[in-house]
């Protein structure tokens, strides 16, 4: 492992998987229908740099993010896409949206306004933008009277190349809002339907709605975290091809026995003789603290509990069960990913996948592997 010559911890990103995971998910939908990449914070964690041309490789040519600098960021890695920026107009930045080539996700009324002003200044500089509408998640996007006011105004000034809107239980198949946010995008696309620019592009679905059906696809899905191998599908096994390996060593071995503890506030009491493995990764490098007493990791084919509270740099491991000659200072840990499923790893600290990639350290150095599909 390159990075462990030097560090005592190391992730490693499977860019092939990352392009099998685009083509699996493309060839679910129809012919016409685009597969766009959801790159928010740093796509995912895993980082934008290699993950961007990654996916420019394997046809991706429409992108998502959630800040304006985190769009600039990607501008500078792919030059020629469509990049929209999901929060929209938040500050005194529209000059960079047009500077950066970037489009704005329209939320609100006074996001419309702002923007139409823009357009008006620029003496007719086409940018494009998307405008979100909400049909149930409550979140950003206009509202249906926001919805009826647009519909009376002139619209053609936004220069709109997308109306969007975003599944909040597309997970869930057989959740009722499913259907009712479908029908509810219908119900907009019927009342805006004369003030739509001709070819105007359609988004309903994210990376879970993508298996609710043809009917929710339009003609461009949004896919983040299942691009990355978190499952889309959580009540069936995960058709995702694993990106992360997050791998540390064994920097100390020490025996321990009762009626000793481990780690901070005394959160593990010892009742055998133990030996208890410390291994230099912390909440500080996304491992997240819930995971102490609960979580396991691997030494080889051998399974090993966290024991002890996680702390910011370190967490300790009883290695008991693990042939010493296999469990001394440099072996090697792997605490997501192979035996160690990201979902299983957010199942086990209380959340879900997206915080975990997403919470992962800078200070862990990454290392990207780019082999035969």
């Amino acid at each position: 492992m390159p990075g462990l010559d030097r560090a005592g911890a190391e992730i490693i990103i499977d860019l092939a998987a990352v392009r099998r995971n685009y083509t699996y998910l493309k060839e679910r939908l129809g012919r016409d229908t685009e597969l766009a990449a959801v790159l928010k914070a740093n796509a995912y964690g895993l980082g934008v740099h290699n993950i961007a041309r990654t996916l420019f490789q394997a046809g991706c040519r429409t992108y998502f993010v959630a800040t304006l600098d985190e769009g600039i960021v990607l501008r500078a890695v792919i030059k020629e896409a469509r990049i929209y920026v999901l929060n929209g107009i938040v500050a005194n930045e529209l000059d960079d949206f047009f500077v950066h080539r970037l489009s704005p996700v329209l939320n609100s009324r006074s996001q419309i306004e702002r923007w139409q002003s823009k357009m008006r200044a620029t003496d007719g500089a086409k940018l494009s933008a998307a405008l979100h509408v909400d049909t149930g998640m409550n979140r950003l996007g206009l509202s249906p009277q926001d919805v009826g006011i647009l519909a009376e105004a002139p619209f053609k000034k936004f220069f709109l190349s997308l109306l969007m809107s975003h599944l909040a239980c597309a997970e869930i198949p057989l959740h009722p809002l499913n259907g009712v946010q479908l029908g509810r995008f219908s119900e907009v696309l019927e009342i805006l339907k004369f003030h739509c620019e001709k070819g105007m592009t359609l988004s309903l679905a994210n990376s879970s709605g993508i298996f609710l059906g043809s009917d929710f696809h339009f003609d461009l899905v949004r896919s983040g975290a299942a691009l990355f191998g978190i499952n889309p599908t959580p009540l069936q096994p995960n058709p995702m091809s694993e990106v992360i390996n997050f791998k540390a060593k064994i920097v100390q071995v020490r025996r321990v026995d009762s009626p000793m503890t481990v780690g901070y506030g005394a959160a593990h009491r010892v009742k055998a003789p133990t030996r208890i493995a410390t291994v230099p990764v912390g909440y500080a490098d996304g491992f997240i603290r819930a995971l102490g007493e609960r979580a396991s990791a691997y030494i080889g084919q051998f399974c090993v509990p966290v024991v002890g509270r996680v702390s910011m740099d370190a967490i300790t491991l009883d290695v008991s069960s693990v042939p010493e000659s296999l469990s001394q200072p440099g072996a090697i840990v792997d605490l997501i990913g192979g035996q160690r499923a990201l979902d299983t790893v957010a199942e086990e600290a209380g959340t879900i996948g997206y915080e975990v990639l997403t919470r992962l350290g800078d200070r862990i150095p990454r290392a990207y592997l780019d082999g035969a599909d």
